[in-house]
């Protein structure tokens, strides 16, 4: 099992638009000196997509200044052109294929929607950065907690390549880091608070507990 005591941050924004930006990059800056955040997955709102590389390499500014990785969702050409750091494929498939081909080595390449073991084998044999487990799915579906914190332990104890569990919740937040998963994602669960770098705060306090 992988040691709790390096497990990180991964920040998942909300759909993001230029009409979000400014505000939105004050709470980004300021959730980000919170806490210990290796990296952020910067998500596009429909409709939003001519704004996208504005809206990315302001987050990849803010986020350099922090030596913080950015990552864009599901665009591995945007990720390049932006000079983000990588791409999150939402599933396994022709994009992870394509991601991988396009950006590996210099730029990271992780992989999510992964609805069997099987599934995230095959993955990390492909060569990707990491793999998440738990995140909603396109219908809203999140995964119960046991299942997320199941599947985190198993990949942890048999495989080198690093695992990202999905919290949606800050009290999921010591179980998934005692199950051992390199790093835990946080997405609304910070967002939606009144201050979301109190909310990194106490995720950070709930780590250090589960810390072993």
């Amino acid at each position: 099992m992988a040691a709790a005591s390096s497990c990180r941050f991964y920040l998942i924004t909300p759909p993001l638009s230029v009409a979000d930006l400014a505000d939105f990059a004050t709470r980004f800056a300021a959730a980000l000196a919170a806490a210990d955040v290796a990296s952020v997955l910067v998500r596009i709102a429909h409709g939003a997509e001519g704004d996208a590389k504005t809206i990315v390499q302001r987050l990849v500014a803010l986020a350099a200044a922090r030596d913080v990785a950015t990552l864009v969702e599901n665009d591995a050409r945007l990720a390049a052109r932006a000079g983000a750091d990588g791409a999150h494929v939402a599933a396994a498939g022709p994009e992870l294929t394509d991601a991988l081909a396009s950006l590996h080595p210099e730029r990271i390449v992780g992989v999510g929607g992964l609805r069997s073991r099987d599934d995230a084998m095959s993955a990390g044999e492909a060569g990707v950065d990491y793999v998440m487990f738990g995140e909603p799915r396109k219908d809203g579906f999140t995964p119960p907690l046991a299942e997320t914190v199941e599947r985190a332990a198993w990949w942890a104890e048999i495989f080198q390549t690093p695992c990202v569990a999905y919290a949606g919740a800050l009290e999921a937040v010591a179980p998934l880091t005692a199950a051992g998963a390199d790093f835990i994602a946080l997405g609304d669960a910070v967002w939606s608070a009144p201050s979301p770098a109190a909310a990194l705060a106490e995720a950070q306090a709930l780590m250090a507990k589960a810390t072993v």
